[in-house]
């Protein structure tokens, strides 16, 4: 390396934001990730034998996944190269399988290719990657933050190993924090920054578990506050400053997850739950209508008639929010929310009309003659009504006759639980 060379990499590291230069140089100093990275662990043991395979790195920002690569990248024998999906073509990519088919015939060396935001690639810029990661000529390392099953082309998650990474855990991130505060050579060390407690809780807390965001909260307000006769004094005040409420990252795969999250909520009879992911998903944009749509139809598919109130509240909530709008709409929607998941619970409405479909869009029977229409004149001709009981004729205006075909004279679509309400209703059926 020339001595330009030399001085612009320095200089570099030097103006290189606080996340940047705190990345971890090994696997000692990775924090968190520890399903994948724990002792003993399938990818630690990969990493550190220098025997990783073609792999997809999925998670939240901030996470640690292109710090792991630069781990790699810092421990291997093989060769690195580094492409960002949103700036690089085909051509680049020829450029470097070149480059590693040169130095895997001249010197045996292997070749890691990191591929930042890899699921923006299209499946013309993916398959020209392909036969080189079938034939070994490059180890293909991606890192996304989307779900890689859905966002990227089957035919090279099939050649990868997906490995999912976690938001950072508190403890971590408190720590990363005050590793930078005390490191002299690439952190805050030669600033004389102290923090208090309050205020690093407050940045721990509002950066959710990513760490870059935390890391720039605090060098931000470590250069935009005055240094004082001890130092530079971070308060809760100036933490309140430096670190704003994160955007509540929702692509689709997150989007879908919370619905799900949602309605599995309502049906487990979590009202917590189910409020807090109601919460997190109209912070994300998601359409009201659209999750109240949701209660009504958990109101009959799980709730049903062991409590028949819950249904009339989750219509009550769609009328107030027609009439209401948001934010006043909340709150008859989450007393709708609380009566679902408080309300027993009974699958017997959906598990009985799914059961007649299934059975209607096969019948081609004749309507029982007792049954059949009345009202114009000559139909006793045909035996239309003939043997018809009239039930209000009945004691408890009840009578036992066939109203179902003859092939499905026997069926029991609706069988009622013994769950609040609908526990009378099988009394009755079961006493009749």
């Amino acid at each position: 390396m020339s001595l330009l060379d030399q001085l612009e990499a320095n200089n570099a590291r030097k103006n290189a934001p606080l996340a940047e230069r705190m990345r971890a140089r090994t696997l000692d100093e990775f924090f968190g990730q520890e399903h994948l990275l724990g002792k003993g662990r399938l990818l630690r043991r990969a990493v550190e034998a220098d025997r990783l395979t073609s792999s997809i790195f999925y998670g939240p920002p901030g996470c640690g996944k292109t710090t792991l690569a630069h781990v790699i990248a810092s421990t291997t024998k093989s060769a690195f190269a580094r492409l960002n999906a949103v700036t690089s073509g085909v051509g680049d990519v020829r450029e470097i399988l070149a480059q590693a088919r040169e130095r895997r015939t001249l010197y045996g060396q292997s070749t890691y290719l990191l591929l930042d935001e890899c699921h923006r690639w299209n499946k013309a810029q993916s398959d020209s990657i392909l036969p080189a990661i079938e034939e070994g000529l490059i180890r293909f390392i991606g890192s996304t933050t989307e779900n890689p099953m859905i966002s990227m082309t089957p035919a090279i998650v099939s050649r990868c190993r997906v490995f999912a990474f976690e938001p950072l855990r508190e403890k971590d991130v408190r720590a990363i924090l005050l590793a930078a505060i005390a490191d002299r050579e690439r952190g805050l060390g030669d600033m004389n920054v102290y923090i208090d407690e309050d205020a690093l809780n407050h940045i721990v807390r509002v950066a959710a578990g990513d760490v870059r965001s935390a890391l720039n909260a605090l060098e931000l307000a470590a250069l935009t506050t005055p240094t004082g006769k001890n130092g530079i004094h971070i308060t809760l005040d100036v933490a309140e400053e430096s670190i704003q409420k994160p955007v509540i990252r929702c692509d689709d795969t997150l989007y879908y997850d919370m619905l799900s999250a949602f309605c599995k909520s309502l049906r487990g009879s979590d009202s917590d739950a189910a409020l807090f992911w109601f919460g997190r998903l109209l912070t994300a944009g998601a359409d009201p209508r659209l999750l109240v749509r949701r209660v009504i139809v958990h109101a009959s598919e799980d709730v049903g008639q062991a409590n028949p109130v819950a249904m009339l509240q989750a219509a009550a909530a769609m009328q107030a929010l027609e009439h209401l709008g948001m934010p006043e709409a909340r709150i008859p929607i989450a007393q709708a929310i609380i009566a679902v998941c408080e309300s027993p619970k009974s699958n017997s409405v959906v598990c009985a009309i799914d059961a007649a479909l299934e059975d209607a869009a096969t019948a081609a029977g004749a309507v029982p003659p007792a049954l059949r229409d009345t009202h114009y004149a000559g139909h006793e001709r045909l035996g239309s009504g003939a043997g018809y009981l009239y039930p209000h004729d009945y004691p408890g205006h009840w009578v036992r006759q066939q109203y179902l075909p003859d092939e499905f004279k026997d069926r029991v679509y609706y069988q009622p639980s013994d769950q609040g309400h609908e526990a009378r209703i099988k009394k009755r059926k079961d006493q009749d």
